[in-house]
């Protein structure tokens, strides 16, 4: 996922550094040996002292995820689109716990300058009640209240639509995989017909029934990940429409030759959503299959995002009976309160500090469903009805 970690780098303040750890990570290691190491690093979190800005979050109400959605989408759309108070790029966007934002500054000509402006600002807040405290930010340390800079160079959400929805006749495709066609030389087709294709045909052969809305996520994946093109790379080795590892393609038995392939990157990924979901479902039934059935899908389809971003493991422990899956079974015995974004991202804001989740846990999901808002607007007949 190297191209989208590449947008989320802030000037001033970085997000907690958190490794690559999608279902490939747990194919190599061994489900045994992922807990493992799970149970370890969480043990050695815990005899840390607990940086400043994490006793924000470690205070914040669970109430407070209700409309935490939503506040937190319209900065990152701020950010991602460059509108409202990011259309000018050197600035930088403050926001509370609850998302809610607070105000911005323009950039000062240094990066310690700025610093030093973001933690003025900061102390102005508090002064004027604004905020119920503030936290002095390094290079190395986040404060709060937190913020975002506007300027993010690697974003180019509206190519990477183009790219996904072929507006210009060079960016259709077309190629053959596992007895699939899609288009042909002389008549390619756009990007997301392919996804479509692929998804449904592998889908149905592996007799994986998924909802209108995983491939609804994955379209919006295609586009963070790695802004819908082929020849893309992390250094990290990850590769392709999905950013996915070599390791993680020879698992879905991928030719090293076929790794860039796109047709073959969505095969392997529908491999391992079905393998995510047979391990996600039951726990996620057992926490909210209470819900109501639109409410229960969006939620699982978000959720499944965000495992294979943070890996099965993460999410398997955010749904359990210990302390990270604390705020899971809060917000389900009050589920009424929260739309089922606030639920997935409420989830992880409650655990930021913990089992290497941090901001960039909790803009990957927020990102995603804005791209796949994008493709929805754009091409309405491949994501769920009213």
């Amino acid at each position: 996922m190297g191209v989208y970690l590449a947008t989320i780098q802030q000037p001033i303040q970085q997000p907690i550094q958190q490794p690559r750890s999608t279902v490939g990570r747990a194919l190599r290691l061994g489900w045994g040996a992922l807990w493992l190491w799970l149970t370890i690093a969480g043990t050695a979190a815990a005899e840390t002292q607990t940086p400043p800005w994490l006793t924000v979050i470690r205070d914040t109400p669970y109430v407070f995820s209700a409309g935490l959605y939503n506040n937190l989408s319209t900065i990152r759309r701020w950010v991602l689109l460059e509108q409202s108070y990011c259309e000018v790029p050197e600035r930088h966007i403050l926001f509370d716990q609850r998302g809610n934002f607070l105000t911005w500054f323009d950039n000062a000509a240094t990066v310690d300058l700025n610093q030093d402006r973001l933690n003025t600002v900061r102390a102005q807040l508090f002064d004027g009640q604004r905020v119920h405290r503030w936290i002095g930010g390094s290079h190395l340390e986040i404060g709060y209240p937190f913020a975002l800079g506007c300027d993010q160079p690697h974003v180019e959400l509206a190519s990477a639509l183009d790219r996904l929805l072929g507006t210009q006749p060079q960016d259709r495709v077309w190629g053959t995989w596992d007895s699939m066609v899609a288009g042909s030389k002389e008549q390619p087709i756009p990007l997301v017909d392919l996804v479509q294709l692929v998804f449904d045909d592998k889908a149905k052969r592996q007799a994986y029934i998924a909802s209108k809305e995983v491939l609804t996520a994955l379209l919006g994946q295609i586009i963070i990940e790695s802004g819908a093109q082929k020849r893309s790379f992390s250094n990290a080795q990850a590769v392709g429409l999905m950013q996915l590892r070599p390791e993680v393609l020879a698992d879905c038995e991928i030719a090293s030759r076929f790794h860039l392939h796109r047709m073959a990157q969505v095969d392997c990924v529908v491999r391992l959503y079905q393998q995510n979901d047979r391990n996600l479902r039951p726990v996620f039934d057992a926490r909210f299959g209470a819900l109501a059935r639109e409410k229960r899908e969006r939620l699982y389809s978000l959720l499944l995002v965000q495992a294979y971003h943070s890996g099965i493991g993460r999410m398997l422990q955010m749904l359990g009976d210990d302390r990270v899956g604390q705020a899971s079974r809060a917000m389900a015995a009050d589920a009424e309160r929260y739309s089922a974004e606030d639920l997935a991202v409420g989830m992880i804001f409650h655990n930021m500090g913990r089992i290497d989740l941090g901001l960039a846990s909790l803009y990957y999901l927020i990102d995603v469903t804005i791209a796949s808002d994008l493709v929805c607007a754009a091409r309405p007949e491949v994501c769920p009805g009213p």
